[in-house]
């Protein structure tokens, strides 16, 4: 591994410890039973505070929660990919290998999803539909941060019209800041999950990329062989 290489993998191993660290600052800081029916929240003063200052924006979380549905179709999207060159190539090996990483990167975002489902740090600070939903982190915002990158991410791979990409990248900003700020001033989380969803997809997107380098080689070694008519 050159320093290149470790230079790339460093800032996503740096921020995955960042998210342990919020993680566990928020389950032993200022914990006060200041959420609903008395449950408990960390930094309890200043996530208080910002959710009166913000207060409840229930169509703001409707759109958001909806939008929430485009990450999902990308997913899809890269899938119906995979499987296309799995039928055409006939081997799994010789799928593009980043797209097979691919995969597993969004494996792995929904494992940690369920996970923090499974085991609550927060809950939400209002009742969704009579119901006290886990909030930490956001959910929405971990599907959005994980997974608009890989988008932007992989249409500069593959695209060649520099158009299309700007136009891609466009959006993918424009789409990610419209859904993060979102979903902090809705109402419907504490400013603590949004930041804690921040740094777990970021850790996660920078690990992905760093691994994509190597896969991408392959990828062209791939699309070589096929151009030249190599079974």
């Amino acid at each position: 591994m050159n320093g290149i290489r470790r230079k790339e993998l460093l800032p996503g191993l740096v921020l995955l410890a960042a998210f342990v660290l919020w993680t566990l600052l928020i389950m032993h800081i200022d914990v006060q039973k200041a959420g609903q029916n008395g449950t408990e929240i960390g930094f309890a003063t200043v996530n208080v505070w910002f959710h009166r200052l913000t207060g409840v924006h229930l169509l703001v979380y409707t759109i958001t929660d909806w939008l929430g549905l485009i990450p999902i179709i990308i997913c899809i999207c890269f899938g119906v990919l995979g499987l296309a060159q799995l039928i055409k190539r006939r081997s799994l090996f010789k799928v593009d290998p980043d797209i097979l990483l691919l995969g597993v990167y969004y494996i792995v975002v929904i494992l940690g999803y369920l996970l923090f489902e499974m085991v609550p740090i927060n809950y939400r600070p209002i009742l969704i539909d009579g119901n006290l939903e886990a909030s930490y982190p956001s959910s929405t915002t971990l599907l959005v941060l994980t997974v608009m990158p890989t988008l932007k991410y992989q249409s500069d791979r593959r695209i060649v019209n520099p158009i299309i990409r700007k136009a891609i990248t466009i959006f993918v900003i424009g789409f990610t800041a419209f859904m993060v700020i979102g979903r902090l001033i809705s109402g419907v989380h504490w400013a603590t999950d949004i930041i804690g969803s921040v740094f777990l997809s970021s850790g996660l997107f920078m690990i992905y990329r760093f691994m994509a380098g190597f896969a991408g080689q392959k990828t062209t070694q791939l699309k070589t062989e096929a151009s030249n008519g190599i079974q």
